[in-house]
């Protein structure tokens, strides 16, 4: 794929112009349609000023030891799963919100960005992406990662498919959820000499892009670069010490809970 462009700003006389349109515009809807805040849950709008000022992206790199041992480059993650960002991606995979997918689709758009600055330059990079269960797809009628990219104008390439079934993630600590993912997906042709951006919405402990890279190198693929929506903060027991092998998933507002796919993050995977 080619490099995403930036962004670019809207003059600060057309900003205004917009934003009093979208106010209007909004103020209508509510009127015929009432909506709450995906992520406050404030009445008549989908994502309020102060819910979109936590979703601005922010992107920073991150990483974890499963892909470190994996000679993984750096997660670039755009947000930080936790308050109103945790509750607009769980409203938005689990509860039919796709109302944010143009807020997200930004957010996921700057850390791809920032994915692909330091990536070697010399051959074309594919995006891949983390394929969805079946029941995920029934249930929700939508990929949540692929209608993401489809905001930015990103096509991914379906190279990997899932190999056999899986528990649900949620809960589970860090072997846990590396035996859970262990094998779980495959890439059914070959792949020799293709580079690839995996991308993904929700980084935890990062068993899932483990999972990838393994599946696209034995497929004779190279991973070039990483990124993810948001990133799950992580707490440890003090008796743990620097063990990451109780590792859990922060608390998230409405407990959303994993129930399929092979995802790291606490809301519903897949």
């Amino acid at each position: 794929m080619s490099r995403p462009a930036p962004f670019a700003p809207a003059a600060r006389g057309d900003r205004g112009l917009r934003d009093r349109v979208r106010e209007a515009a909004l103020d209508a809807l509510a009127v015929l349609a009432p909506v709450e805040c995906s992520g406050c849950r404030r009445p008549d709008r989908a994502v309020c000023d102060a819910c979109r000022h936590a979703l601005a992206a922010h992107p920073i790199p991150v990483s974890r030891p499963g892909l470190e041992q994996r000679d993984a480059p750096p997660v670039w993650a755009a947000l930080q799963y936790a308050g109103p960002v945790a509750a607009v991606i769980g409203a938005f995979k689990d509860a039919g919100r796709t109302d944010a997918a143009p807020l997200l689709g930004r957010a996921l758009h700057t850390s791809i960005a920032f994915a692909l600055a330091g990536a070697p330059d010399d051959r074309p990079i594919e995006v891949c992406t983390i394929p969805s269960t079946a029941r995920a797809l029934r249930e929700r009628g939508y990929r949540p990662v692929e209608l993401m990219l489809g905001r930015s104008g990103i096509r991914s390439s379906p190279v990997l498919r899932l190999a056999r079934d899986r528990a649900d993630q949620a809960g589970l600590g860090v072997e846990a959820r590396r035996a859970n993912a262990e094998r779980a997906l495959v890439a059914p042709r070959p792949l020799n000499g293709r580079r690839f951006l995996v991308v993904d919405d929700v980084l935890t402990t990062g068993s899932t892009l483990a999972e990838a890279m393994r599946a696209l190198a034995a497929a004779g693929a190279a991973t070039v670069a990483l990124a993810v929506l948001a990133e799950t903060p992580l707490r440890r027991p003090r008796s743990t010490g620097d063990s990451w092998q109780t590792f859990r998933d922060n608390a998230v507002p409405d407990d959303y809970g994993g129930r399929t796919g092979v995802v790291d993050p606490p809301s519903r995977t897949g």
